[in-house]
């Protein structure tokens, strides 16, 4: 028969949906039907080489998930392998008394070549892989598979957590958030199953155990009560066939069992699969291999020991050991070459004169990097950096609404290895070390345990943090810890001192870009704006009064319009930035609080609020002439007003009136942090608002 007619047929069966009702017919017609013994022998050769397949499909998968339906192949070759079980025991039963050929070449061959047709040795046989199977490979893998899926689904907010972390911080976008958040999901689910699976061989090499004593009874009493045989022919021919029998069973469900315990033990460790993670991780270490040649070694030597092999065995070891030396030898020298590259600069042909281009413009955005961090930005080395901070401007100008400037980076000798800093401008704006081959876990605000590592503070929000071994990582997620790599931290806290300064990064040149982008659309409102309403430098000190106060300028249209009609009256950029933030106090309101129709808010005694005002209008924005003192206690107020709202899972939001706005703003900006001051006329009119707390007249709900 032609092979090719064979494939397509078996590939039409499982695109119409027939192979799973295919498959339970031929598990009743094993187990219902009279079998020939060829069939059998067929069927047998195609169970071992099944498990075979499954077991090398496993070793040769680099992550479980790529093998998702391991749990249901587990019970499709368990029910497979049962169903043999009853239909050799039907024919060994109906027909061992003519002989072992009678019941299939297959069991034959297993009870009389594999244990010599001797069935005492055959039992002993059967009891070791019994013991090995049941007591050793499935009770280890049903006991890791068990607590491997509770780990797994402890460990799932902990992952919904690095996700919302990475897709906030522009590390991923929205379709990448969604597949890493499904994969995590398929990991408990894959894991939940195997749990399940695991009971399904578990429970296979019981059954095994039970179908052999049912079967040598059952032969021994058909051979004597209906067959007139003797009690020792009767057990040499039925025990001898049961034993090949079980043999036959037993070995598929070893290699079962063993796929199972590999799929449940394994860990991922890159793109490696269980042979190269075996062979880098234990034959790349040469002080391992010198001390056990140097130990095989004595042992040769002593009298009565088998000399040549341990001597053998010994140089072999020193052999491998010497490879692996060398082959560290080599990757570091490398390593250093390349390192050594990105750090000489390149010789000038010749000395010229000094010009105006030899003046080096400012840095816009800068990083700095010690010699132990170049591989985080070095992709010939594997660092994501460079790309992970693509995504964070990305990100950050499509939520500001201007392009967010490149950052140059370079390695800086003068910084301890570890460490890096943020500079805008030039100036230094952040600073913090990372450990490059460690993993940072950050406490969220609420853990279920401690970790053991270095402690620190994450630089991006000033969280308690801890420096774990990559091995830690599961388990500090199951713990609640938000868990990152080195790459991350940086560009988190670039991203957050980016979003902190972007008034700073917006300038002249970028708000005629925006402006020039605007008159594609709307022509002649840019026009009448610049210059014809007011000057360039009040557009773009608006603008950067927005941003200042965290509020996007996507909405240019808006801004464009409003700037257009008061600029009429007034010159004056923070008025002007007041009448702004009313026009987008829809958009404001619902980057605070979403979609939400009621806002809960602070509101400042009325008292204190007239005292604000009169203080204002007599000694200018420039100073409000009130007394340290009230300062202090209206800080603290706000500050603890802040915090309540926060536990209660609220934004912090002050609601006070628009004269005196701006210097409010001022005032809690860097102290207290998380907390939005709005004028009463920016709440839309669709807009509830609920009063939380009064300062300066006491607490009330």
């Amino acid at each position: 028969m032609d092979l090719s007619k064979i494939t397509q047929s078996l590939k039409l069966i499982s695109r119409s949906g027939l192979g799973a009702p295919i498959f339970i017919m031929m598990i009743l017609a094993m187990v219902m039907m009279p079998l020939p013994a060829f069939i059998l022998d067929l069927f047998f050769t195609f169970n071992i080489a099944f498990s075979l397949i499954i077991l090398l499909v496993v070793v040769y998968t680099l992550n479980p998930l790529e093998f998702s339906a391991f749990p249901t192949v587990i019970l499709i070759a368990t029910l497979l392998r049962l169903a043999l079980n009853v239909a050799s025991t039907r024919i060994v039963l109906l027909d061992g008394h003519n002989g072992g050929a009678a019941a299939g070449k297959v069991i034959e061959a297993f009870g009389n070549f594999v244990i010599g047709g001797n069935f005492a040795v055959g039992l002993v046989v059967f009891a070791i892989l019994v013991i090995i199977n049941f007591v050793v490979v499935t009770k280890g893998a049903g006991r890791v598979a068990e607590v491997g899926a509770r780990f797994t689904l402890d460990a799932m907010p902990g992952k919904q957590m690095a996700i919302d972390a990475d897709l906030n911080s522009g590390l991923i976008n929205q379709d990448q958030a969604k597949q890493r958040r499904a994969e995590v999901a398929a990991e408990a689910d894959f894991y939940g199953s195997m749990d399940g699976a695991s009971k399904f061989v578990r429970g296979d090499a019981v059954a095994g155990i039970i179908i052999l004593f049912v079967n040598i009874i059952g032969g021994l009493a058909i051979g004597v009560a209906q067959h007139g045989m003797s009690f020792s022919d009767a057990g040499e021919v039925y025990v001898l066939l049961t034993i090949g029998d079980g043999l036959v069973a037993q070995i598929p469900s070893l290699l079962l069992s063993t796929a199972s315990a590999i799929v449940v033990t394994r860990v991922k460790v890159g793109d490696e699969n269980l042979g190269q993670q075996v062979s880098s991780q234990l034959f790349d270490n040469p002080k391992s291999l010198y001390i056990t040649a140097a130990v095989i070694g004595l042992l040769g030597i002593i009298p009565g020991m088998p000399n040549l092999v341990f001597i053998f065995l010994s140089a072999t070891l020193a052999g491998v050991g010497y490879m692996a030396a060398k082959r560290q030898e080599l990757v570091q020298s490398v390593e250093v070459k390349k390192d050594l590259a990105l750090r000489q600069p390149a010789p000038s042909a010749e000395i010229k004169e000094l010009g105006w281009d030899d003046v080096m413009p400012v840095d816009v955005i800068g990083l700095e990097v010690g010699y132990r961090l170049i591989p985080l930005v070095d992709k010939n080395q594997g660092g994501q950096l460079m790309t992970r901070i693509k995504g964070v401007r990305k990100k950050l100008s499509q939520e500001m609404g201007f392009l967010i400037p490149s950052v140059h980076i370079r390695d800086n000798l003068d910084l301890t290895p570890t460490t890096y800093r943020i500079s805008l401008m030039g100036v230094t704006v952040g600073e913090a070390d990372v450990i490059p081959d460690m993993e940072l876990a950050i406490n969220p605000g609420r853990v279920f345990g401690a970790l053991k590592g270095k402690e620190c503070r994450d630089p991006a929000f000033g969280l308690e943090a801890v420096w774990i071994e990559p091995n830690q990582k599961d388990h500090a997620q199951t713990l609640g810890y938000t868990v990152v790599d080195p790459g991350t931290v940086v560009a988190t806290h670039l991203s957050h001192v980016l979003q902190s300064n972007a008034y700073q990064l917006l300038g002249y040149e970028e708000t005629q870009r925006i402006l020039e982008n605007l008159s594609k659309a709307a022509p002649k409102l840019v026009e009448d704006l610049v210059p014809k309403t007011m000057p360039l430098g009040v557009v773009v000190k608006v603008l950067q009064n927005l941003l200042q106060e965290r509020v996007p300028i996507r909405d240019m249209r808006t801004i464009a319009e409003t700037l257009a009609e008061f600029g009429m009256k007034s010159q004056d950029p923070d008025v002007l930035t007041s009448a702004v933030r009313v026009s987008l106090g829809r958009a404001i309101v619902h980057e605070i609080s979403g979609i939400q129709q009621e806002l809960p808010v602070i509101t400042l005694d009325p008292d204190l609020e007239r005292l604000l005002h009169k203080s204002l209008q007599t000694a200018g924005e420039g100073g409000v002439g009130i007394e340290p003192g009230l300062a202090e206690q209206m800080h603290r107020a706000l500050e603890e007003s802040t915090q309540k709202m926060e536990l209660e899972g609220q934004t912090a939001v002050l609601l006070v009136s628009s004269f005196i706005r701006p210097w409010v703003a001022r005032f809690v900006r860097y102290s207290i942090s998380g907390l939005h001051v709005l004028a009463y006329n920016e709440i839309p009119e669709d807009r509830q608002i609920k009063v939380i707390s009064t300062v300066g007249g006491g607490q009330r709900t």
